[in-house]
């Protein structure tokens, strides 16, 4: 059975409203799905059932690691537990907040970026970079979603704002303590050096962390050695997910992931 536990709906930055994501994810043959949107928990609130896939209630966390932003996954979660929707609530601020510093960034480039008009296109989303792309699109400003960011939001540019996010140990606990479970996403796309990966690791276990994705979306056979290797090695949980966010992404399609090396242990086992 395939287990994709990393997708994203029209809550945070993706295509697809929570309800036809479901349907989607399950014509494509998925099993089992959770939906981590950025910082919200909010596609739950739109579903439908679906008997043919089994939905875990999932989050996406940004947070702040050694001045580094890192995404942790929160999978189980108890939607309704206080401490994580106090979280979520400090979050949903954060990004706003967020989301102001960029367009001010943005705008003292030249570029035609009010808050107003990007909260517009993001609608009933939590604002993020992709909606600051979409209006640089829309704007003539880049050709295209990629261009935007590799000249103006991606890693290093004026709209890469990180620092407003909760610290790390924070947000692990906040999942913790909805009866969740801490998941280190997409490791092999920091563009960390062995050592300082294990440094990141060594505080998101000492945190509560309990699990990593060994696999997410596309990636070579020797990323998936190398993670599974520290699986093993911090005794963590290994999951996967495609991060999916468009069908538009070819490449990061619901379950177009290769399996997990059966000697791990799957996080869905700890559930």
């Amino acid at each position: 059975m395939i287990h994709d536990l990393h997708m994203h709906s029209t809550a945070s930055d993706g295509s697809l409203a929570p309800a036809d994501l479901v349907d989607y994810v399950a014509e494509r043959g998925v099993g089992v799905m959770s939906i981590t949107d950025h910082d919200t928990t909010a596609a739950y609130d739109a579903l439908n059932a679906n008997g043919s896939i089994t939905i875990v209630p999932g989050v996406e966390l940004s947070t702040t690691w050694m001045g580094r932003g890192i995404h942790i996954v929160g999978l189980n979660v108890d939607r309704n537990n206080t401490t994580l929707a106090n979280g979520l609530a400090a979050q949903a601020k954060a990004r706003r907040s967020r989301a102001k510093l960029i367009s001010n960034r943005l705008e003292k480039l030249g570029l035609d970026c009010p808050l107003d008009a990007v909260e517009a296109i993001a609608g009933s989303s939590a604002v993020g970079r992709p909606h600051f792309a979409q209006r640089l699109v829309d704007t003539g400003a880049v050709k295209n979603p990629q261009a935007a960011f590799r000249k103006y939001l991606g890693a290093g540019k004026p709209g890469d704002v990180r620092n407003c996010w909760a610290p790390l140990e924070l947000a692990v606990r906040w999942i913790s303590e909805s009866g969740g479970t801490a998941v280190l996403a997409h490791p092999a796309k920091y563009g960390m050096t062995n050592q300082k990966l294990r440094l990141l690791l060594e505080d998101f276990v000492a945190a509560g962390g309990r699990g990593i994705e060994v696999v997410c979306g596309p990636q070579d056979a020797a990323t998936t050695r190398r993670l599974g290797m520290l699986a093993r090695e911090f005794d963590l949980a290994a999951s996967t997910g495609s991060d999916f966010h468009t069908p538009a992404q070819p490449w990061a399609l619901p379950g177009s992931f290769d399996p997990l090396p059966r000697d791990l242990t799957p996080v869905w086992t700890l559930w």
